[in-house]
């Protein structure tokens, strides 16, 4: 991986967790056990739409090794889950509304005894026919799947300005086109699961994995029915998350299990069972009609998102308000009309995905943008910054947002990159063989960050000087592989230029932490940053103030360094004159204790949903297409992102690393399939993530570390940024490669397969 001189030049720090990782000496939460455990398992439906009739537990309730069996009936308090809108049974009443929706859990001394006490649990169903389009799901006389309706609809969401048909009227070139995107899984390595563990005093461990171990707390405190402090959540270190662990997944049956047995109960999803109930990327029907100006400046964009959100709400209304905030992209249009629904079907559960309804809206953007290029015969770069919005210009929904030059930087880089440079040159297909075709494209984006204007967002921290003379940072943030723990180190050794050995931080354990809010949309970074700008200068203070009584020297002549205190100008030195250690036993504990509460930045307007910080990026892409085949292969990409200073290098590479490798997937071979509202791929067997063959390894990253001047938010996250617009620079490339123009993803191969005329060599008879 290769990263512009300005950022290589920093300082690359081991991640701490890294030889754990690789060596396979790191537990994740699913690793854990306890030595009185027993084994929870849940029974799920094997329909997609069906009453319940009854449910016999007799049999299941009298074996051997058998110690609970667990029913709605067994769920003290709230019999729903979900952290925007609860409307998911923990266990299901009277009707299950998906393949994946749990009917009773079961404890038992082995996993075997398990599986066998479910195969006796009898229910009788009375099946359904499922509802498994949106447009099914949308027709008048459907079936209604919950009672809080309208209709199956969850969400809308309307973006309305200017005079659109007049505007329309007006335009000497109107683009029209429908775009699909897929349902996507997460993938992750370690499937949900985890460890519940009850104590003496009555409180429950819940040992499991999550973005969000407040808010896991507070649900499962409304399921059990008790309060929230009798439940500690410990949430990390995760094995891979990308938004699919936000919402409650085993949890509330580990809980209530454990709770019915007084035993530690291990649930652990088998692969399987993890594509039948877990999350998915929502799958989209974006309609696009974009008008413009004969000389090239667009005038109207209208636009209809459908997204299929399953059976239950998950995070279904927030993914489809970004989506409609990011549909009309990092231009300025004065005439906009935009609408969007969220649709209840018995498909499986979409939620929370990294991009978080950004990678579809801008797939579809950007391909209006070529389209629209191609029209006008100009340079698509050329094209998009004729249409740009201005640095000043209010956001998607014509709210303030935090003034940068960011947009207009990616755009530039790209501009002069070589592999951009590829698309203007005379093609090099002349020498491939006639079935290999090679082209090149790009695409701009701009990525809002944090949960946006009206959704609560609290941030904050903790620093202390503990009792072994640490400086210890606590915050409520998840460690799922992003490297968070190797950043706050880098952002602390900087802070108090000491080592890595005078620190100690604590991540992902209510006992333990400040609530910091949530570990999604990019946020974690610039909360982190922010939490210890504020808390750095009086306790730092508070350092220096204790040392220059003890060691008789003005506060003004010392600083931090490693290990201790020093004499100012001697940290090169041996002039160490207290150790933090000794520091310590200066005061009192309380007094070394310091903590902030603060929220995430958001837009001075009240537009709910609408963002106030933004990330932006340009990507180029180069492909390689077999007509023959109709297989394409990514062969470089230069990604140019603008997100404030790069703390930690080698985790900036690694988030747009792999947010480019599951932007790939989701480009060219992932589609968790569905027919009849049931999967038809079960297992990783037959759905086809990226491979180590299907990565190029000399992927270019570009940082534009760049902020105005007096900027109070430090650097941006870039989790998501890496991931959003690949897709639409991969279609770029394969129509300017083959001339054939994209709407749907994964890119179906059978729109690249061409018969080619293949002149014989002298001698060579045809087979």
């Amino acid at each position: 991986m290769l990263l512009n001189r300005e950022v290589s030049g920093k300082r690359w720090h081991l991640r701490p967790d890294g030889i754990g990782k690789v060596t396979g000496q790191l537990q994740y939460l699913t690793d854990m056990t306890h030595p009185e455990m027993v084994y929870g398992r849940v029974l799920r439906s094997v329909y997609p739409y069906a009453r319940i009739l009854s449910i016999d537990t007799t049999e299941a309730e009298a074996m051997e090794g058998v110690l609970a069996v667990l029913t709605s009936k067994d769920v003290p308090g709230l019999n729903r889950f979900g952290i925007a809108t609860p409307d998911q049974p923990v266990f299901c009443e009277d009707v299950v509304r998906y393949v994946g929706d749990a009917i009773a859990a079961v404890a038992a001394i082995s996993p075997e005894r398990a599986a066998l006490a479910l195969d006796a649990i009898r229910v009788e169903y009375e099946e359904l026919a499922p509802l498994d389009s949106t447009d099914e799901a949308l027709a008048p006389g459907a079936p209604e799947l919950h009672e809080h309706g309208p209709g199956n609809v969850l969400h809308r969401t309307e973006i309305k300005r200017g005079n659109i048909e007049e505007a329309f009227a007006a335009c000497e070139h109107v683009v029209s086109e429908t775009y699909y995107t897929p349902r996507q899984m997460h993938a992750y390595m370690e499937t949900e699961g985890g460890l519940f563990v009850p104590d003496d005093a009555g409180r429950l461990h819940v040992y499991a994995a999550t973005q969000h171990g407040y808010k896991d707390r507070m649900q499962l405190a409304r399921i059990i029915g008790c309060p929230e402090e009798d439940i500690r959540v410990v949430s990390s270190p995760i094995g891979g998350s990308f938004g699919g662990k936000d919402e409650l997944n085993v949890q509330p049956y580990g809980a209530l299990l454990a709770l019915r047995c007084l035993r530690p109960v291990k649930m652990h999803n088998s692969r399987k069972e993890s594509v039948r109930a877990g999350l998915k990327r929502h799958p989209m029907k974006i309609e696009m009609q974009t008008g413009m100006s004969r000389e090239g400046i667009i005038q109207a964009h209208r636009v209809r998102i459908t997204a299929d959100t399953g059976a239950y709400a998950t995070l279904g209304a927030p993914v489809l308000n970004f989506a409609t905030e990011h549909c009309l992209g990092p231009y300025s249009i004065p005439h906009v009309d935009v609408e969007g629904v969220s649709v209840y079907t018995n498909n499986g559960l979409s939620g929370e995905f990294r991009g978080f309804g950004g990678n579809q809206a801008i797939f579809a953007m950007e391909g209006q943008m070529d389209r629209l290029a191609e029209i006008m015969k100009m340079n698509p770069w050329e094209f998009r910054r004729r249409n740009m919005r201005g640095k000043t210009d209010p956001g998607p929904l014509n709210q303030r947002i935090l003034v940068t030059d960011g947009l207009s930087q990616v755009w530039e880089a790209m501009e002069r990159s070589d592999l951009w440079q590829k698309h203007q040159q005379s093609s090099s297909n002349a020498s491939l063989p006639p079935w290999i075709k090679r082209g090149v494209g790009a695409a701009l984006a701009m990525h809002g960050a944090g949960l946006g204007y009206g959704i609560p967002d609290p941030a904050g921290g903790r620093i202390s000087l503990n009792k072994d003379g640490k400086i210890e940072v606590a915050f409520s943030y998840e460690e799922f592989g992003q490297g968070l723990i190797a950043t706050l180190e880098i952002m602390l050794c900087d802070l108090f230029q000491c080592n890595t050995s005078d620190l100690s931080i604590i991540i992902g354990d209510t006992d333990r932490v400040p609530h910091s809010g949530s570990s999604t949309a990019s946020r974690s970074t610039t909360m982190a940053w922010m939490a210890l700008q504020r808390l750095h200068t009086p306790f730092r203070s508070k350092l220096l103030s204790v040392a220059a009584a003890h060691v008789g020297l003005a506060e003004d002549e010392l600083v931090t360094g490693p290990g201790g205190i020093w004499r100012k100008g001697q940290l090169q030195s041996t002039g160490m004159l207290i150790s933090y250690e000794d520091l310590v036993q200066q005061g009192e504990e309380e007094e070394w204790i310091f903590d902030t509460q603060f929220a995430y930045p958001t837009t001075p307007d009240e537009v709910v949903g609408g963002h106030y910080l933004y990330t932006y990026a340009a990507v180029a892409a180069e492909v390689e297409v077999n007509t023959l085949t109709g297989e394409a292969k990514l062969l470089d990409t230069h990604h140019v992102v603008a997100a404030g200073p790069v703390i930690n290098p080698m985790g900036f590479i690694g988030q747009i690393e792999g947010g480019s490798v599951m932007a790939l997937g989701f480009t060219l071979t992932e589609d968790a399939l569905m027919q009849d509202s049931r999967y038809v791929t079960t297992n990783l067997d037959t759905y086809l993530i990226p491979t180590i063959r299907d990565i190029h390894t000399d992927l270019k990253v570009e940082a534009i570390e760049d902020l105005p001047e007096g900027d109070p938010f430090g650097p941006r996250g870039i989790g998501e940024i890496g991931s959003v617009a690949l897709a639409p620079a991969i279609t770029a490339a394969i129509q300017h490669a083959t001339g054939v123009w994209l709407n749907r993803l994964p890119v179906p191969r059978e729109q690249l397969m061409k018969p080619v005329d293949v002149p014989l060599q002298e001698g060579v008879q045809p087979s």
